[in-house]
């Protein structure tokens, strides 16, 4: 069930980008403030398996964990109407770009390096990518996934900005476009 007759404004709106950027915090906003029903992709999968991702990953492992992203993801963004995060990994996959690209509009998150290292302190616990790296290889992994995520819709830079001000200036782009799609 594929969503590619829908207008624009029905469309799922994916949010994308590296862990840490905000995707989860501004996709239940936009999702409050446009009426819509918001799905983090990592917090279904927890749902599933009753643990949370750090655990997943060492007990079912990333393989497993990948796969039920990618099934979870084709099945939301088939829908009308959601916003969805995805997480920092899951653009890797080739077939999930190809899915979100068709089906929604892709919203790409991007943060500066130096901005986003400030958050790192907070996230290393709760990111099993992260575990075990050091400051260089971080640095490496951040970079390297931004080939992936090169490939959207819509790229905002959120460094330095207000949350609110990122909402309201996504809902008002979004508005703008939908008009100019009827």
């Amino acid at each position: 069930m594929v969503n590619t007759k829908s207008s624009l404004q029905e469309k799922s709106i994916v949010f994308i980008g590296f862990m840490g950027v905000g995707k989860t915090t501004i996709g239940q906003l936009v999702a409050k403030k446009l009426f819509r029903t918001f799905i983090d992709i990592d917090k279904e999968i927890e749902n599933i398996y009753q643990m949370p991702t750090t655990q997943i990953f060492k007990t079912i492992g990333e393989k497993a964990f990948r796969e039920k992203e990618k099934s979870l993801i084709s099945q939301f963004s088939s829908q009308k109407l959601k916003i969805i995060s995805v997480g920092g990994g899951a653009f890797l996959q080739k077939e999930v770009r190809d899915i979100c690209l068709a089906n929604c509009v892709v919203i790409y998150l991007d943060m500066s390096w130096e901005s986003w290292k400030e958050r790192l302190n907070i996230l290393i616990d709760s990111r099993p990518i992260l575990q075990g790296l050091s400051l260089k290889e971080i640095e490496e992994l951040f970079y390297k996934r931004q080939e992936s995520y090169s490939v959207h819709h819509s790229k905002l830079t959120i460094d330095n900005l207000e949350i609110e001000y990122i909402v309201d200036y996504l809902i008002d782009s979004l508005k703008l476009a939908w008009e100019f799609d009827k």
